[in-house]
């Protein structure tokens, strides 16, 4: 990054004329007054995988559970969603774990309720579930025990309003995971409104993930349907709601700036729950819940908005202390107070975003969205000493949808980055203590700090709602309700020979599928734990194919060897 006014870039944009709350952004130069960040609890932002040795799309391996408010409305949240707790029982041949919390888990008792009852010692670890879906809004869960599951489990939230879109998200989920289509598309969207935020979003972001994707795609590592970029109109989203009606597996990327509080406020409490976070188009009015309630988009897909409060408004902003400080200070204070306007006051109800809710509640719409649950800047995807694009960190998200993981492990893949990023702020606040108890000049520059900071709480505000044990019904997604009964029958061998008759049509393209992974293990392109992931395989089945290759290869040799001996015969 320069020096410039646009340093700091905010994809928010004001609720009542879409213009960008924070226009020109904020001086690169405030990053060196950005508070230190509160240590967290022991183990806190820890991952502390249970079962380290097996695939983690393993849902058999990981097991799936429910957690729910206590009381009435997390018994009925519960019973709609029968459906889908059957359907992951039948798939991990156990009952799912259903656990009660109370509404009121501040971080500390966050981490107590993660150490003393998910990870309860009388409990065999085997028996934990690492893929956990939470049911209800903020008020009932809290969003901080969300952030604490995220480091050592597989963590979505689904809230809806009502019981019938808990019951439809189930049955669309459940249905999803019974069909199959062969290859997804990858789309990619912004909302080209020549703000600084935007324009930087898209060069370090949209364009490196498109190039990332169709570089893949052609050396054979993603196998897509359709990889393109949505075109932008100023008239309207039709192009995109044209293309997210199609019904194929879809991974969706958008970029825009997320609606925020308009300069006279928010009429009521219940205007905000229903526009704040939709998705700014500019000059045109904005991609709100009563839009998509009905209308077919991205279904059986998933969809990741790059947007302030995409995801829902927190009680409280990471962000929060940092820009009040700027408030108080001349030169700042009236844009920092723009941006004030749309966090959350003390004694406001935390919520989801209703864009979102009523995308998930609607049966022709995903499986789930990832997106952020706090203010979104531009250095999630931003190195901090270089200022290069770091596009990779939300790819690594894109990737392991497109190739058939499940979605749950696909947002752990962008929460790796932000432990990286918080385990280097840590090292270097501590490098400072250590030079100070010496007498030693300060070793850290204040400007790397801020930058650190900003890109923790950033990636650290990325959440999921919906089912993080959902996937694309690509590739060996049809298969996952059989995958228990082939391991009965016996090695992966026979798995090859049954895709040549599967009744979805698929068999030689999933024949060619496998054949790719295993010349990928073969050739020793990625770990196998890599290979086996991106291709929709279980760790072992990926073993058991290499081997079954192999074989095939050595009777080849075998019976070539034995044709070419000289006869006996004279």
């Amino acid at each position: 990054m320069t020096d410039g006014a646009d340093d700091l870039g905010l994809l928010l944009c004001d609720g009542g004329d879409s213009r960008p709350i924070l226009a020109e952004g904020l001086p690169g130069r405030l990053l060196e007054t950005l508070p230190r960040p509160e240590r967290a609890a022991r183990g806190r932002e820890s991952l502390e995988l249970e079962a380290l040795d097996r695939d983690p799309n393993d849902l058999a391996a990981q097991r799936w559970g429910v957690i729910a408010a206590e009381g009435e409305d997390g018994d009925q949240a519960i019973e709609a969603i029968r459906a889908l707790i059957e359907h992951r029982r039948t798939q991990q041949d156990a009952e799912p774990a259903v656990f009660r919390v109370p509404p009121d888990m501040d971080a500390a008792a966050a981490l107590r309720w993660k150490n003393e009852v998910l990870r309860d010692e009388t409990v065999s670890e085997d028996r934990r579930p690492r893929y956990l879906l939470i049911l209800g809004d903020l008020d009932r869960v809290a969003v901080e025990l969300q952030h604490v599951l995220a480091h050592g489990s597989f963590v979505g939230r689904l809230h809806c309003p009502t019981t019938t879109g808990y019951r439809d998200y189930a049955e669309k989920v459940v249905a999803s995971e019974q069909t199959a289509t062969s290859r997804p598309r990858a789309l990619f969207y912004t909302v080209q409104d020549e703000t600084p935020a935007v324009d930087a979003g898209y060069r370090q972001l949209v364009v490196p993930c498109m190039h990332m994707a169709r570089e893949r795609s052609e050396r054979g590592k993603l196998d897509l349907a359709a990889l393109g970029e949505i075109a932008f109109s100023r008239w309207g989203p039709d192009e995109m709601l044209d293309e997210a009606r199609a019904d194929v597996p879809s991974v969706m990327l958008t970029l825009s700036h997320g609606l925020g509080a308009p300069a006279q406020g928010w009429q009521s409490h219940e205007q905000q729950r229903a526009l704040q976070g939709a998705l700014s188009l500019g000059q045109a009015a904005p991609l709100t819940a009563d839009m998509v309630r009905e209308r077919s988009f991205l279904p059986g897909g998933v969809w990741m908005p790059i947007a302030c409060f995409a995801a829902g408004t927190p009680p409280t902003s990471a962000f929060y202390s940092w820009l009040a400080l700027l408030a108080e200070r001349d030169g700042q204070a009236a844009r920092a107070q723009a941006v004030l306007r749309s966090l959350p006051r003390a004694g406001e109800r935390p919520f989801v975003a209703a864009l979102p809710q009523a995308l998930l509640a609607n049966p022709h719409g995903p499986l789930a969205v990832i997106g952020h649950m706090d203010l979104a800047w531009t250095f999630g995807f931003i190195d901090a000493h270089t200022s290069k694009s770091r596009a990779s960190r939300v790819f690594a998200t894109l990737r392991t949808l497109l190739a058939g993981g499940r979605v749950g492990v696909a947002l752990d893949a962008l929460m790796q980055a932000y432990r990286e990023v918080n385990d280097e702020l840590m090292a270097r606040y501590q490098l400072q203590r250590d030079a100070l108890a010496h007498g030693l000049p300060d070793p850290a520059a204040p400007r790397t700090l801020g930058t650190l900071w900003m890109q923790r709480n950033d990636l650290r505000g990325y959440v999921l709602l919906g089912d993080p044990a959902a996937r694309l019904a690509i590739g060996s997604s049809a298969h996952v309700s059989r995958d228990r009964a082939r391991e009965a029958r016996g090695p992966a061998t026979a798995s090859v020979a049954d895709s040549r008759t599967d009744a979805s049509g698929n068999g030689r393209a999933e024949v060619y599928r496998r054949e790719r992974a295993v010349l990928a293990l073969l050739r020793g392109d990625e770990t196998p734990r890599a290979i086996a992931a991106q291709f929709g395989l279980r760790l072992d089945e990926l073993f058991d194919l290499a081997d079954a290759y192999r074989a095939a290869g050595r009777r080849s040799l075998h019976q070539t060897a034995a044709s070419s001996e000289p006869s006996d015969q004279h």
